[in-house]
């Protein structure tokens, strides 16, 4: 795909802030950065237009709660068409990881998300979105 140049007009201050974080994050120029910030709205837009979309759904639990491994795999096994794959991690005597690859309709994930990040006995999650990379280049 060819490269396309533009030019933007940027007041000093905002390319000084925006310089910093290029050299933070260590990217190898401003041009790397903003493609990565223009590709993030745009998956922000296929999020919020209801698009198909991928993601991560991250959970913490305490496997000593009864009955929130089993919720969680019931809520899974009922999502077919959104969820992957999962990946379970045993992070210590008391606490479990599990990451939910999910695709499908972004509101169809929000939901699932939310029904299993709420669930009794689940300390901490959150959902990671992201595209399925049909709209990005």
């Amino acid at each position: 795909m060819p490269l396309v140049r533009f030019s933007v007009s940027i007041d000093q201050e905002l390319v000084e802030a925006f310089d910093s974080l290029v050299e933070a994050q260590g990217y190898a120029n401003r041009s790397e950065a903003i493609r990565d910030a223009m590709r993030s709205r745009l998956v922000r837009q296929e999020w919020e237009k209801g698009d198909e979309v991928a993601g991560v759904i991250t959970l913490l639990y305490d496997h000593h709660r009864h009955g929130v491994s089993e919720a969680l795999t019931e809520i899974q096994h009922h999502a077919l068409a959104e969820v992957i794959s999962a990946t379970h991690v045993h992070v210590d005597e008391d606490n479990c990881l599990e990451f939910v690859a999910v695709r499908g309709e972004a509101r169809a994930i929000e939901k699932l998300a939310d029904r299993m990040i709420s669930l009794k006995g689940v300390k901490h999650g959150a959902l990671t979105a992201t595209s399925t990379g049909k709209k990005l280049r």
